[in-house]
Protein backbone atom coordinates (compact mmCIF):
# COMPACT_ATOMS: atom_id res chain seq x y z
CA UNK A 1 0.00 0.00 0.00
CA UNK A 2 1.44 2.80 -0.69
CA UNK A 3 1.91 6.16 1.82
CA UNK A 4 -0.03 8.74 -0.08
CA UNK A 5 -3.52 8.28 -1.14
CA UNK A 6 -3.79 8.19 -5.05
CA UNK A 7 -6.48 10.53 -5.21
CA UNK A 8 -8.25 11.82 -8.75
CA UNK A 9 -8.34 15.23 -9.98
CA UNK A 10 -10.69 17.27 -7.03
CA UNK A 11 -13.14 18.06 -5.62
CA UNK A 12 -13.85 15.05 -3.64
CA UNK A 13 -13.81 15.00 0.24
CA UNK A 14 -11.50 14.08 3.19
CA UNK A 15 -12.62 12.40 6.23
CA UNK A 16 -9.83 13.34 9.15
CA UNK A 17 -10.00 11.67 12.48
CA UNK A 18 -7.37 12.84 14.62
CA UNK A 19 -6.96 10.57 17.84
CA UNK A 20 -4.86 10.14 21.72
CA UNK A 21 -4.88 6.74 22.06
CA UNK A 22 -5.19 5.31 25.85
CA UNK A 23 -2.05 2.58 27.20
CA UNK A 24 -1.90 -0.56 25.14
CA UNK A 25 -3.21 -2.09 21.96
CA UNK A 26 -5.80 -4.25 23.43
CA UNK A 27 -6.54 -5.41 19.98
CA UNK A 28 -6.42 -1.99 18.53
CA UNK A 29 -4.08 -2.73 15.49
CA UNK A 30 -6.03 -5.77 14.36
CA UNK A 31 -8.92 -3.79 13.98
CA UNK A 32 -7.61 -0.75 12.17
CA UNK A 33 -5.80 -2.63 9.90
CA UNK A 34 -9.62 -4.38 9.07
CA UNK A 35 -11.36 -0.84 8.87
CA UNK A 36 -8.87 0.03 5.96
CA UNK A 37 -9.18 -3.54 4.37
CA UNK A 38 -13.07 -2.62 4.74
CA UNK A 39 -13.31 0.79 3.67
CA UNK A 40 -11.57 -0.38 0.40
CA UNK A 41 -14.60 -2.37 -0.08
CA UNK A 42 -16.99 0.39 0.31
CA UNK A 43 -18.25 2.44 -2.78
CA UNK A 44 -16.72 5.96 -3.02
CA UNK A 45 -13.24 4.71 -0.94
CA UNK A 46 -10.60 6.85 -2.38
CA UNK A 47 -7.45 5.65 -0.35
CA UNK A 48 -6.08 6.31 2.75
CA UNK A 49 -3.20 7.78 4.72
CA UNK A 50 -2.55 7.24 8.83
CA UNK A 51 0.20 8.49 11.06
CA UNK A 52 -0.25 7.31 14.52
CA UNK A 53 2.66 8.73 17.15
CA UNK A 54 1.52 10.35 20.48
CA UNK A 55 -1.25 11.53 18.26
CA UNK A 56 -3.07 9.50 15.63
CA UNK A 57 -4.30 10.79 12.45
CA UNK A 58 -6.24 9.13 9.63
CA UNK A 59 -7.39 10.25 6.64
CA UNK A 60 -9.76 8.74 4.44
CA UNK A 61 -11.04 9.89 0.94
CA UNK A 62 -14.35 9.50 -0.77
CA UNK A 63 -15.77 10.75 -3.56
CA UNK A 64 -18.97 12.05 -2.40
CA UNK A 65 -20.57 12.51 1.14
CA UNK A 66 -22.89 9.79 0.92
CA UNK A 67 -20.31 7.39 0.57
CA UNK A 68 -19.32 8.77 3.64
CA UNK A 69 -22.64 8.84 5.76
CA UNK A 70 -22.92 4.92 4.21
CA UNK A 71 -19.30 4.07 5.67
CA UNK A 72 -20.14 5.52 9.11
CA UNK A 73 -23.31 3.40 8.95
CA UNK A 74 -21.74 -0.10 8.21
CA UNK A 75 -22.56 -2.52 10.86
CA UNK A 76 -18.57 -3.58 11.40
CA UNK A 77 -17.46 0.03 11.28
CA UNK A 78 -19.95 0.84 14.07
CA UNK A 79 -18.80 -1.87 16.63
CA UNK A 80 -15.26 -0.60 16.13
CA UNK A 81 -16.36 3.25 16.74
CA UNK A 82 -18.06 1.49 19.79
CA UNK A 83 -14.83 -0.14 20.77
CA UNK A 84 -12.85 3.11 20.10
CA UNK A 85 -15.52 5.00 22.79
CA UNK A 86 -14.89 2.40 25.30
CA UNK A 87 -11.66 1.34 25.43
CA UNK A 88 -9.08 2.98 22.28
CA UNK A 89 -9.14 6.48 22.60
CA UNK A 90 -8.55 9.30 25.68
CA UNK A 91 -10.44 11.84 23.01
CA UNK A 92 -10.93 12.00 19.44
CA UNK A 93 -12.47 14.41 16.90
CA UNK A 94 -13.43 13.62 13.30
CA UNK A 95 -13.66 16.20 10.55
CA UNK A 96 -15.09 16.27 7.00
CA UNK A 97 -14.18 18.83 4.08
CA UNK A 98 -14.72 19.05 0.85
CA UNK A 99 -11.16 18.69 -0.99
CA UNK A 100 -10.75 22.00 -4.08
CA UNK A 101 -7.17 21.45 -4.90
CA UNK A 102 -4.70 19.69 -4.18
CA UNK A 103 -0.72 19.51 -5.85
CA UNK A 104 2.51 17.18 -5.19
CA UNK A 105 4.65 15.68 -6.24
Amino acid sequence: MSLIANTPKPPYYAVIFTSHRTEGDNGYGQMADRMVELAAKQPGFLGVESAREDVGITVSYWSDLESIRQWKANAEHQEAQRLGHDKWYSSFKTRISKVERDYGI
